[in-house]
């Protein structure tokens, strides 16, 4: 299995730009996956130089609908031209940073007919599961840091139930792959117990105290590795490095093999 980072909020190589946002690239289970595509077109340049056939993607998935993670959207609509794009069916709901700054989709992509909306839990191929927020046992407090949806009249806390995962099992391994973990990294964790874990831990709000070293404690206890990146800030990533030793930053432009 590989995973390349196209678009972080760091870079690894100076040929890479990055922005505040996240795309990676997948070879797993006999499918080249693309999961994610930043907040503009970057992802795709920096494929170009890192050597990812995005015209070759046999399947994408978006992890939620928030603009750091779907902006690059209608880019890879032009770029490949067969691929299904997986997606929660709330993800073109109106979300929001507060009242005044929308951070959704771009809803005029919403009719296209390569877009397949999910619910639940959905087989998209062998070995590959996406799995929705929903589907979450919750033992923590869910912490939305401001972010809303806009309904009917005004505002309303999101749910983050337009989130989801994909759980890939593939040569005895089980990977899961995490956009932002909006409902809580230490529930989804201990949900799959998966033995690697990728992606953003929604902790760069959150200041390097003892509730921080608790969460990194309880990840430890529960024997993955975790590639972490975007979403979990480098100093709270540093700080609970030292609780974690199987924790790793996942950055623009790296490469790895599972």
């Amino acid at each position: 299995m590989k995973i390349i980072a196209l678009v972080e909020n760091t870079s690894k190589r100076p040929e890479i730009g990055c922005e505040h946002g996240l795309s990676l690239y997948i070879e797993a289970a006999g499918q080249k996956i693309l999961f994610d595509m930043g907040q503009s077109a970057l992802f795709a340049e920096n494929a170009a130089v890192l050597g990812a056939d995005l015209a070759a993607v046999s399947l994408c998935v978006l992890s939620h609908g928030h603009y750091d993670h779907g902006g690059g959207l209608a880019r890879f609509l032009q770029i490949n031209e067969k691929a299904p794009i997986y997606m929660h069916k709330d993800a073109f709901l109106p979300h929001y940073n507060g009242t005044e700054r929308y951070i959704g989709l771009d809803t005029s992509l919403a009719a296209h007919g390569r877009i397949v909306f999910t619910e639940g839990r959905v087989l998209i191929g062998e070995g590959l599961t996406l799995v929705s927020a929903s589907e979450i046992p919750r033992r923590h407090p869910k912490i939305a840091h401001g972010l809303t949806e806009r309904v009917k009249d005004g505002f309303i806390e999101d749910d983050f139930r337009h989130e989801q995962y994909l759980l890939i099992e593939d040569a005895g391994k089980r990977v899961l792959i995490s956009g932002c973990s909006h409902v809580g990294i230490l529930d989804i964790a201990s949900h799959f117990k998966p033995d690697v874990l990728i992606g953003g831990f929604h902790f760069s709000k959150l200041p390097p105290t003892e509730a921080l070293a608790s969460a990194a404690r309880e990840l430890a206890a529960l024997k993955a590795a975790y590639y972490t990146c975007h979403c979990t800030g480098v100093e709270q990533f540093e700080f609970m490095k030292k609780y974690m030793p199987r924790l790793f930053y996942l950055g623009g432009g790296q490469s790895i093999e599972i």
